[in-house]
């Protein structure tokens, strides 16, 4: 199994490690390209993010142990892409 091209998760995480600290803990997993942390709430102790991984070959049982090693727990995986190439969303005359 693999071929995993993209993977965007919602993360609840404490506020430390940073998000700059934790980005560049899953930048250097093996397969990852690139790596994206977006911060849409904060509460007290801990941040919501949504985290963005995209490359090749993504190991998903590697980057959620980096995660919950740092604290994070994720809640869903909001999108996955797989395949030889990446597709974007396309707006239809349904949305």
């Amino acid at each position: 199994m693999g071929n995993l091209r993209r993977l965007v998760l919602d993360v609840l995480k404490p506020l430390e490690p940073s998000i700059v600290e934790l980005v560049q803990l899953l930048a250097e997993l093996e397969g990852v390209d690139g790596a994206n942390i977006s911060i849409y709430e904060i509460d007290r102790r801990v941040e919501n993010a949504k985290i963005t991984i995209e490359g090749h070959d993504l190991r998903y049982d590697e980057i959620a142990r980096v995660i919950e090693e740092n604290g994070g727990a994720i809640h869903s995986i909001d999108e996955v892409a797989a395949g030889r190439v990446l597709i974007e969303d396309v707006i239809t005359p349904q949305d």
